[in-house]
């Protein structure tokens, strides 16, 4: 019983959910320009998907810092990938996400209970994909570069370690 608190209490200090995908996961949407991005393009990289909303204050605070993290590591490990989950037209949109200076792919969806990756019952909702293109980690509600460094280095320093 004591390991099961710990492990509870360890998910929650890391602020992620950590789940196992068995299988590969992969969508397709089109971004702000009419492009279609597939999740699985991006194997090799770890895939941050946030779903988001403009009229979600938590949203638009994190949207500094998923960019932030973007820029820091697109080039090298990482990518973040900003789903839209409402109905919104697009040149509004567009200009939201050029007034708050968006470095990241802003794709569409439609606001649904279950999206392209599981269910997401509030915003901001993150899922994590591995660069194997499985889903490893969710979390609902905001999620700073931080916490997405620190996940980061903690999956790298495990599959250093053979684990």
């Amino acid at each position: 019983m004591r390991f099961w608190r710990l492990l509870a209490v360890l998910v929650i200090a890391c602020g992620l959910s950590i789940g196992v995908q068995a299988e590969p996961v992969d969508f397709t949407l089109k971004d702000l320009h009419g492009k279609e991005h597939h999740l699985s393009d991006y194997r090799g990289k770890w895939v941050i998907v946030n779903y988001w909303a403009t009229w979600c204050r938590p949203c638009r605070e994190e949207i500094p810092e998923l960019s932030d993290f973007h820029d820091r590591h697109k080039d090298t490990d990482a990518v973040v990938l900003g789903v839209n989950m409402e109905d919104i037209r697009l040149a509004p949109l567009a200009e939201f996400a050029e007034d708050m200076f968006v470095s990241y792919p802003v794709l569409r969806s439609r606001p649904k209970p279950m999206g392209e990756l599981g269910r997401v019952t509030g915003l901001p909702t993150t899922y994590i994909v591995s660069p194997e293109g499985k889903l490893v980690a969710w979390q609902e509600g905001p999620i700073t570069a931080q916490h997405l460094d620190k996940f980061l280095e903690r999956k790298s320093r495990k599959s250093k370690d053979g684990q």
